[in-house]
């Protein structure tokens, strides 16, 4: 079988591309430029995409002995992701630029150039598995990426090879040093490849402009100060609010919504934070079709952590979550990942992007009343951006 090794020049992509070598398949290694101006180096595990990633790429290849190629894709990213992620933010939302990365070109736009060339998979570094069609959680808890591939369809991941899912991340650095791989000890990247310096809030800023609004409370509807736009703020930030101090009786306030159409962040206290419903947008099916009836489930709403049992209704263009214990973190743009509730519960059944949730606790279990996805969404915790918890 011909496979393209996406090597985006750490450990990771490195291990699993010398695999699919060892499994006797015809291997070809190519790292994707997604920048149109990149670092010559990058700073420990801020950021990726650089000059010196392209160059820790070609030498794994090098000591692999397989062909390597650069292919731009800088456009592509620019369009689909990155252009995403500022207007995701201007809208109130909180996209996460990973997931959107891996539908839009590692396993489309590059998967779709792979197989016009006659390849006949893609191979990456995910820690995720890949078992007859059948997608499923790590082995390595820590390091599982299923969430973020939970957006593939089936179509996708008919191309696609996971070959380091089956091993915890300290193994694979072994085996990386063992193979003479000079990316064996690299740091993992932590943070969004397109913004090193970490700091999200002055990114969207240069980008946005200046859109002032007011910071209302949530439960008195009284105006406590102002705001320069509301991209700076997530669902269920706590720091950063640019308030005085603490509510009047000395508990913190939390971003409870936020309403682009008027500006306003509306802050509260963390007892109006739970989420009891989920209604999500844009279904994927790993399967390739949609379930009949209600699904029991598991959902997660963040890349590590915020998980709750659930009561999933599909519909044409939408699905329907009732939880059946409330979760915090949740916020509109990020996506909405079902498993099934076996034992494991490390099987993907779908996902959908959150448009909107239900702070009040349904009056059934199979009936989520919907709140307007303008309304925002509510949480206790602050909504990740992105997560890039390996290379």
């Amino acid at each position: 079988m011909r496979v393209l090794a996406a090597m985006s020049g750490g450990v990771d992509s490195a291990v699993a591309a010398a695999r699919a070598v060892d499994a006797g398949h015809d291997v070809v290694g190519v790292h994707l430029a997604l920048s149109t101006a990149p670092g010559t180096l990058r700073t420990g595990s801020r950021g990726c995409c650089s000059k010196e990633d392209a160059g820790d790429a070609r030498r794994a290849a090098d000591v692999l002995g397989i062909p390597f190629y650069v292919w731009d894709f800088a456009e592509r990213f620019r369009e689909d992701v990155i252009d995403d992620f500022v207007a995701a933010y201007a809208a109130g939302e909180t996209p996460n630029p990973c997931l959107r990365c891996n539908e839009k070109i590692k396993f489309a736009a590059l998967a779709d150039r792979a197989e016009a060339l006659g390849f006949d998979a893609v191979a990456t570094g995910h820690y995720a598995r890949l078992e007859g069609g059948v997608l499923r959680r790590a082995v390595d808890a820590d390091k599982d990426q299923s969430y973020v591939l939970g957006v593939l369809t089936a179509r996708q991941l008919s191309r696609s090879m996971f070959p380091i899912g089956d091993t915890p991340k300290a193994q694979v650095r072994e085996e990386a040093a063992a193979r003479g791989l000079a990316v064996a000890d690299k740091p993992d990247s932590h943070d969004i490849c397109f913004i090193p310096s970490g700091d999200t809030r002055a990114f969207l800023g240069a980008r946005i402009g200046i859109r002032p609004g007011a910071l209302v409370d949530a439960e008195t509807g009284n105006t406590l100060g102002e705001h320069d736009g509301v991209h700076g703020f997530t669902v269920g930030q706590r720091k950063g609010l640019g308030l005085p101090g603490p509510a009047p009786d000395g508990k913190p306030r939390y971003v409870t919504a936020i309403e682009p159409e008027t500006g306003t962040v509306r802050v509260g206290s963390a007892e109006r934070l739970n989420v009891h419903g989920i209604t999500a947008s844009a279904p994927v099916w790993t399967s390739g079709e949609a379930p009949v009836g209600d699904v029991d489930c598991v959902v997660q709403v963040r890349a590590h952590g915020g998980t709750a049992p659930a009561t999933a209704r599909p519909g044409d263009s939408s699905v329907e979550i009732t939880l059946h214990s409330p979760l915090t973190g949740v916020a509109r743009g990020q996506a909405a990942v079902l498993y099934r509730p076996d034992p494991a519960g490390d099987v993907v059944i779908g996902s959908g992007t959150i448009a909107g949730t239900v702070s009040e606790r349904p009056a059934s279990a199979g009936t989520v009343s919907e709140r307007p996805a303008s309304a925002g969404t509510v949480s206790a915790m602050p909504a990740v951006a992105g997560d890039r918890s390996s290379e």
